[in-house]
């Protein structure tokens, strides 16, 4: 696996914890780096600062884009792939938006429902092809 997809992964999963415990990001990553002395890639921490940065806007969207799902009803890891596939696509300008797309996919197809890569493709899709009237 590519440094920047296990880098994609891990902000996945810290993502999905710090949710599930009501915490920040950055201080689920603080602790898993306290309890496993854990390295963890610069792109992890520019994702879950990315995605911090950009997150009621990228809701705002996904929720205007997802037709017929509510932020709540998604699953939760899908939910996460898409905020790091959205943030990627319209606010990191080093990631090719295939691959932006095309990554988050890849993370639902491993780790969520057999559903959701077609639904995590179609959102971003939407969101790929409406980019230039999207950025703030």
């Amino acid at each position: 696996m590519a440094r920047r997809s296990k880098a994609r992964r891990r902000a996945l999963e810290i993502l999905f914890e710090s949710e599930q415990r009501g915490a920040t990001p950055l201080e689920v990553l603080r602790l898993r780096r306290e309890r496993a002395d854990l390295v963890v890639d610069d792109y992890v921490v520019t994702i879950l600062d990315g995605v911090g940065a950009q997150r009621e806007r990228i809701d705002e969207l996904l929720t205007t884009y997802s037709r017929g799902w509510t932020l709540e009803r998604m699953p939760r890891v899908d939910l996460m792939a898409l905020r790091i596939g959205a943030w990627e696509l319209l606010y990191n300008e080093e990631i090719p938006d295939g691959v932006a797309v095309a990554e988050a996919v890849a993370l639902v197809r491993d780790l969520s429902t057999d559903e959701s890569p077609p639904f995590v493709n179609g959102v971003l899709g939407r969101l790929q092809k409406l980019k230039p009237t999207l950025r703030d």
